[in-house]
């Protein structure tokens, strides 16, 4: 009988402490939510929104920002694609990052979404952007102890081209979707996406492109099921999410046509001849490369990248294309949030 007392005295004490541990812990993640929510902004709130004035060669114009969330290590810039794109397709973002305590910030780029458009292409060139890019760095007190830059698509040219000159200013760097030679990406877009359509279609998409006839309806209407859904976003457009659609319906056309150039096979603009693949191993801050099997760019290249970096890591999303956050998401969010917070704790630890 004693020792059947002791034993329910000794397990009704397990359960007061069980009890309490957890109760800690919820107190401790309240706590943790807690300065994760606070706005720490002075004067009036705005929601996490910060309209940013930058210098560039034609003046000052502002551009956009919105902050989610509140963590002093990990503080993570958005970059979109596009070009001209809007960075309404991150929203995807907040679905996942807040319950791992990351910060993230949304950011328009000069001449797209709620930042200003000078309607100047002279404006449109990636030295510039870099620079912008600095500026918004500056502006948001984004450091080497906290600063992680993603770009996805066009935004992974930028993002590469910013860490090359401004590294220092860096914990980490995610390449999204975008290779690093727009020759590479040429050819690759010529000898392998281009086979895998119905020879057909093809043909009638390059006479099209041809007699420069972009905006036929007829080029969308091949393009869409023959390219968009099966290396863009595999899904049926008709399923596309919200924010994508809301977010390339937004298209600056002047910035992506001086830049990209107006047809989705290959680079014919600004960045026609852009490649910096032999300069990958001056980038020694920790690096995340992401790619997809179906996506527009090289999957091995993007794994190639990894290994040219000093410090280099790799996510290959197995059922992804181009927008893999969407059509691999969990693949493309475990990978992210894994890397963002192992680069955190390294450094943390030393």
């Amino acid at each position: 009988m004693f020792i059947c007392k002791k034993i329910f005295l000794v397990a009704l004490s397990t359960l007061f402490l069980t009890a309490c541990n957890d109760k800690n812990n919820v107190e401790k993640e309240n706590v943790n939510l807690t300065a994760y929510l606070k706005d720490t902004t002075s004067g009036i709130k705005t929601g996490g929104v910060k309209v940013i004035q930058i210098n560039t060669p034609k003046g000052k114009f502002n551009v956009w920002t919105k902050r989610i969330g509140n963590n002093p290590k990990i503080k993570l810039l958005l970059l979109n694609g596009g070009p001209g794109a809007t960075h309404e397709y991150f929203e995807c973002m907040e679905s996942f990052l807040p319950q791992e305590g990351i910060e993230f910030i949304y950011y328009d780029q000069l001449g797209t979404g709620n930042s200003d458009n000078p309607n100047d292409p002279a404006l449109w060139d990636l030295p510039r952007f870099v620079e912008e890019v600095e500026q918004v760095r500056q502006a948001l007190h984004l450091d080497k102890d906290n600063f992680y830059l993603l770009g996805h698509s066009w935004g992974g040219i930028l993002a590469a081209q910013y860490a090359l000159k401004y590294q220092q200013n860096i914990k980490g760097l995610i390449i999204s979707n975008m290779m690093m030679s727009a020759i590479d990406y040429d050819k690759y877009a010529d000898e392998v996406l281009a086979k895998q359509m119905d020879p057909k279609v093809l043909a009638r998409i390059r006479e099209i492109e041809k007699n420069k006839d972009f905006e036929s309806a007829e080029y969308m209407d091949l393009l869409i099921p023959n390219f968009y859904s099966k290396h863009i976003l595999r899904l049926d457009p008709k399923l596309w999410p919200e924010p994508v659609n809301r977010s390339f319906s937004k298209i600056n056309q002047s910035l992506y046509v001086t830049m990209q150039g107006p047809s989705e096979f290959g680079l014919s603009g600004k960045l026609e001849k852009w490649d910096i693949t032999k300069e990958l191993p001056k980038l020694t801050v920790p690096t995340l490369s992401i790619g997809a099997k179906y996506d527009t760019m090289d999957p091995k290249h993007m794994k190639w990248i990894s290994t040219q970096v000093k410090n280099g890591t790799y996510l290959y999303c197995e059922n992804g294309s181009h927008m893999s956050m969407y059509d691999d998401q969990n693949t493309y969010m475990k990978g992210l949030i894994k890397f963002l917070l192992h680069t955190n704790n390294k450094s943390t630890a030393k």
